[in-house]
């Protein structure tokens, strides 16, 4: 299959050609072929597809809530048509015995998945339990614990030690230096979230296998002229990146995600949703930011707004459910409407980034031979055309 465009975005700039695909595999890229048999797509953009790192759930189906095989098959359907051609399923802080068990249902889809189901799976992201009580904001507080190798290992057990890619914690805890540099050695990445740490303390700790920040500036220490804390460390430390989740100004105002802008520029910065699927909450949940109480109804969501409003929606019609939460497409929107960002600085923010920090650079997050054919067909103001999920083109 070749797809031709006379903009391919690559790390080399733009690029006029045919990507050959086989196999799920970018072949290469040329300039003319002998074949007419091809897809035209000369008025649109090709970029590589966004990689979510940091995502829990989102429209029908909900990873931290449901827990299944079943609702990661939903997610990786309705992913795709947000420009999501990968992720990491997030669990949150619980029960251990909740933890595992989801660890266990994402083995079973990720041991069964294949690209006609939509977006790829490519392990877990664990945020929590091992984080601050003081930072909790919406984990559990009952559920937080000091970071425990042994406790690692039983999600080994459950999970795949291979498929645990990134951990969420706080590095202030008793314990951490061990975990982080075992975690390290284990090849897994490591965030600093729901923290109260020093910027001493994570200066002390960064070296030995800290890699960034999750949603930044919120869930930790902020920063104080004198005690500048987790949001002062990521400010300073250039080597670290940051990681920025949905961008609704709600969570982070956009002058603060500007802020690290200038200071990291693309370079540094990764896009995530943190995304939950409160379609598929399991009891009555108030959302202090958005200013709703999401109340579950069988198969539908009452929701009660704080200023008396009321609606009700069934919770698998995807039209209705998916503007609950700001998804990767709209984020991305937003920051090119908020910072001016050129499309290859949200392709290094989007697709290029999370892939190197998790370790999938190597088959993922650009449109290189070799790698995996995960391509967004754009028009210039990011609306999709297309979806391709290891070469198979997906039902937008």
């Amino acid at each position: 299959m070749y797809l031709y465009s006379e903009k391919i975005y690559t790390p080399k700039g733009y690029k006029k050609g045919y990507i050959k695909v086989k196999d799920g595999k970018i072949q290469g890229i040329y300039d003319d072929i002998d074949d007419n048999d091809f897809v035209d797509y000369k008025n649109y953009i090709i970029v590589p597809g966004f990689i979510d790192v940091h995502i829990h759930g989102w429209a029908t189906g909900s990873f931290v809530h449901e827990g299944t095989e079943k609702t990661l098959e939903n997610m990786s359907k309705e992913l795709v048509k947000e420009g999501t051609t990968s992720y990491l399923p997030t669990t949150g802080t619980d029960s251990l015995e909740k933890i595992n068990s989801q660890l266990v249902e994402g083995k079973k889809a990720i041991d069964n998945y294949s690209p006609e189901k939509g977006a790829d799976i490519l392990g877990f992201h664990l945020e929590g339990p091992f984080i601050n009580k003081e930072f909790k904001g919406m984990q559990k507080e009952e559920y937080c614990l000091e970071p425990s190798i042994e406790i690692l290992e039983e999600f080994f057990e459950s999970g795949g030690k291979e498929n645990i890619k990134l951990i969420t914690m706080a590095p202030e805890l008793e314990g951490a230096l061990e975990f982080i540099q075992y975690a390290h050695k284990e090849g897994i990445q490591i965030s600093i979230g729901h923290s109260a740490a020093e910027f001493e303390g994570i200066r002390d700790l960064k070296d030995y296998g800290l890699g960034g920040f999750t949603h930044t500036f919120s869930g930790m220490r902020g920063f104080h002229h004198r005690r500048l804390g987790v949001a002062g460390a990521a400010m300073y430390f250039d080597d670290l990146y940051a990681e920025f989740a949905k961008q609704t100004g709600m969570t982070v105002k956009p002058e603060a995600f500007e802020i690290m802008y200038r200071l990291k520029g693309p370079e540094k910065i990764f896009l995530t949703t943190d995304a939950v699927g409160l379609a598929h909450v399991k009891k009555p949940f108030h959302h202090y930011i958005r200013q709703c109480t999401f109340t579950p109804d069988g198969d539908y969501l009452k929701l009660s707004y704080d200023d008396g409003r009321e609606e009700r929606i069934y919770k698998y019609d995807y039209e209705k459910v998916k503007d609950l939460e700001l998804g990767f497409l709209g984020s991305v929107k937003n920051v090119v409407k908020n910072i001016d960002a050129s499309i290859g600085e949200i392709v290094k923010m989007a697709s290029e980034n999370p892939a190197k920090y998790i370790g999938v650079y190597d088959r993922k997050g650009s449109i290189e031979k070799g790698k995996d054919a995960d391509l967004l067909v754009i028009d210039g103001l990011w609306n999709l055309k297309d979806v391709y999920v290891k070469g198979v083109k997906q039902r937008l």
